[in-house]
């Protein structure tokens, strides 16, 4: 038995001995191509997926490299069958490409084998959409790009894409050597880096995929510098009006475009210009249930060259059909976490594109470009006379009455004082608890019906030292740049959202001269205990570990 870090069963589960001293390289290893499934105090779980195995073949990374990794980590021989897994998922990745076609209106699908290819044409969802070629390949109408990437994943034989991607129409953008507010600018090396993960040579089968960099880590930057190189129409899809209005802001301030050229298309403004910022929401708004959606059109009629979809992992299911239709374009998705509470992962992979660029927030911790943070579970007891009431209720109500359980507030004014300097933001998920929370603590709130003109009043005041605490409901997850946030207190979440956890954290982690706390507070011996262990899982993998302290202490 060797002294290494992991254990891999037959299962394909992979054990990570947290306290050894080799955990911390062993996970930075296997987060390449495995995915966490939970992440107790002594022993993590990952687990070797399909999927995990086309993003780290789309990487580059071949079944040989994978198995010697598993090989040098693992304290016991490894299994036949995981062995076997590993060489036949990873070696998928290549097995049908996608190119041009002499008639411009259709496309060759490329199949390297009879057993494949017969293996495809006993599936009615992707039969119908070929027509034999020749004995080792497919012709296919243009239109049923993205339907035939989708159909093909779901069989088990992803798409290599490597049909040249179209231009657009050509525009002026370069990037500033000083921004506007007079600061020193220039690309990381890890953001040029994610850029030419992406764009590659510009030949076949670059130019669209997805991008995973930590919050506070620059994920704006990467997008501004792609659409440098590109130079094209581009639309920018974002989660909320402050989201856009902060992307506009950064290309203000280190771009060449000026005001004219940067149009918003939301709730209150209706703008198409040469770099086009638009929500998620005005994408899929319609007046009734079953009603078209009016504003969709945005994404294929705009002669757009880049597409880039911000925070992807919350991309909604309608996009996705229209995403199917916008395959001859470039397209970027960036995120923290390609973790999606509704499973269709392999739709982002097919329809945006694979894993380009990855880097552990640790590493980026130890470099200085985000803050060092410390993650404090507080556990708390419910009052006694909330101990029936929980009992008795199903399962949501349990949930929220943990979620809002009153003695929270004595912890929260307690962490008020022990940063009494601190940029704090008190985090929750229900407005009743928040309006509480912000009457107790004398602190302005935001929630989803605070108008946005409030909300960037409020934002900017907080950026400005004006005011020091924020109670923010889930509109401030995602995407809201707030440099001078050190200090996160999470009150209640959306039950086990993984993605969630990553984006809270990730508003305290822009680098300053100090440290980062993120808290959650947690009720005991309650169903918030298990929902809140699924949540750490994202940030276990990425090198966070929980202190877990009982209040009161």
């Amino acid at each position: 038995m060797k002294d290494t870090p992991l254990i891999v069963q037959s299962d394909r589960s992979l054990l990570l001995d947290v306290h050894h001293r080799d955990s911390d390289a062993c996970r930075n290893d296997l987060i390449r191509f495995c995915e966490l499934v939970k992440s107790p105090e002594h022993m993590h779980t990952y687990t070797i997926t399909a999927l995990s195995l086309y993003n780290a073949s789309a990487l580059g990374y071949s079944a040989a490299f994978i198995i010697e990794t598993l090989d040098r980590w693992s304290r016991f021989p490894i299994a036949e069958s995981v062995r076997f897994f590993v060489q036949d998922m990873a070696s998928r990745w290549g097995q049908a490409t996608l190119t041009e076609n002499e008639d411009p209106s259709l496309y060759t699908l490329n199949i390297e084998t009879d057993r494949i290819r017969s293996e495809l044409l006993r599936r009615p969802a992707i039969a119908k959409l070929l027509r034999v070629r020749d004995g080792k390949s497919f012709v296919i109408e243009s239109y049923h790009r993205g339907e035939l990437k989708l159909q093909m994943i779901k069989a088990g034989w992803p798409v290599e894409d490597r049909i040249p991607l179209s231009g657009g129409k050509p525009i002026s953008m370069t990037l500033r050597s000083e921004s506007a507010s007079g600061h020193p600018f220039s690309i990381r090396p890890y953001q040029e880096a994610a850029a030419a993960a992406l764009l590659g040579d510009m030949g076949p089968g670059t130019g669209h995929g997805v991008i995973l960099m930590p919050c506070g880590s620059g994920k704006t930057v990467v997008g501004m510098r792609i659409m440098e190189r590109l130079a094209t129409r581009t639309l920018i899809v974002t989660t909320n009006v402050a989201a856009v209005r902060q992307w506009k802001s950064e290309l203000l301030d280190k771009s060449s475009l000026g005001e004219g050229e940067i149009g918003e298309y939301s709730g209150d403004r209706k703008e198409v210009r040469s770099v086009t910022i638009c929500t998620y929401q005005v994408l899929t708004w319609r007046r009734e249930k079953e009603g078209p959606f009016l504003h969709l059109d945005l994404l294929t009629e705009g002669d757009w060259g880049l597409v880039i979809y911000d925070e992807v992992h919350m991309l909604p299911a309608p996009i996705f059909k229209v995403t199917a239709e916008l395959q001859a374009i470039h397209r970027l998705g960036l995120t923290a976490t390609l973790v999606r509470e509704d499973g269709r992962e392999e739709e982002v992979f097919s329809l945006v594109g694979p894993k380009r660029y990855d880097v552990p927030w640790s590493e980026l911790e130890e470099q200085g470009y985000i803050a060092t943070a410390y993650c404090h579970e507080i556990r708390i007891d419910l009052p006694q006379e909330l101990e029936i009431p929980y009992a008795v209720a199903d399962k949501r109500e349990k949930y929220r009455i943990a979620s809002e359980n009153p003695r929270k507030a004595e912890v929260i004014q307690a962490l008020l004082e022990h940063h009494p300097d601190d940029f704090i933001l008190i985090i929750g998920q229900y407005l009743s608890q928040l309006r509480e929370i912000s009457t107790l603590v004398g602190a302005p709130i935001i929630t989803g019906s605070t108008p946005n003109n409030r909300r960037d009043e409020l934002y900017n005041a907080f950026r400005s030292g004006e005011i020091r605490i924020l109670v923010v409901s889930k509109v401030a997850n995602f995407a809201i740049d707030l440099p001078d946030a050190s200090v996160a207190i999470q009150v209640s979440g959306s039950f086990g959202s993984r993605s969630e956890e990553a984006q809270r954290l990730g508003r305290i982690l822009r680098p300053k001269h100090r440290s980062s706390f993120f808290y959650s507070i947690v009720t005991r011996f309650s169903n918030e205990e298990e929902f809140s262990a699924n949540r750490q899982k994202f940030l276990a993998e990425q090198g966070y570990s929980y202190e877990v302290e009982v209040w009161p202490n």
